[in-house]
C-alpha cells in the first residue's frame, strides 16, 4: 500500500462542526498534485449504473481508480466536487448515498462541494464527481 497524504484538517470553530466533510484540507509538502476529471457512474463496459445512489457509488469508484493508477489511495484525496442534476433526488437518497460513499471512501472525509446542474454531457448521467489528490512520493 502506498503512503497516504498526511492532511492537516482545517475546520474553523466559527463555521460549526461539519458533517460528512471537512471545510479545508491542507496538503503536505512534497506531494504530487493530481486533478481527477469528472467521473460518471459507468462500469468497465461503459454502461451507466442505475439510480442516483448507484451512479454516485460507481462515479466514486472511478475516481478512486484514477487515484490508484497514479499511486495513491482514498486517504490522498483532499477535495471532491459532486455535480447532480436533481438536488431533490440527492436529498431524498441521503441514506443510500452515504452507504455508497462509505463503501468506497470509508471514513475519509475530504473537503466536499455539492453543485446542482441542469445536465451532464452523458444524457443518462445524473451525477458526476471530480477530485483533487496529493500523492506522496
Amino acid at each position: 500500500m502506498t503512503p497516504s497524504a498526511q492532511w492537516e484538517i482545517v475546520n474553523p470553530v466559527a463555521l460549526g462542526r461539519p458533517r460528512g466533510w471537512n471545510n479545508g484540507m491542507l496538503a503536505p509538502a512534497g506531494g504530487r498534485l493530481l486533478f481527477v476529471a469528472g467521473q460518471i457512474g459507468t462500469g468497465p463496459d461503459g454502461a451507466i449504473a442505475g439510480d442516483l445512489p448507484q451512479q454516485f457509488g460507481a462515479a466514486l469508484a472511478n475516481v478512486l481508480r484514477v487515484v490508484e493508477e497514479a499511486g495513491g489511495g482514498v486517504a490522498d484525496v483532499g477535495r471532491l466536487t459532486i455535480f447532480v442534476t436533481e438536488m431533490s433526488a440527492y436529498r431524498a437518497s441521503l441514506s443510500e448515498i452515504g452507504a455508497e460513499y462509505r463503501a468506497v471512501f470509508g471514513k475519509h472525509f475530504p473537503a466536499i462541494s455539492l453543485v446542482a446542474t441542469s445536465a451532464l454531457v452523458h444524457p443518462e448521467a445524473i451525477v458526476e464527481v471530480e477530485a483533487t489528490a496529493v500523492i506522496l512520493p
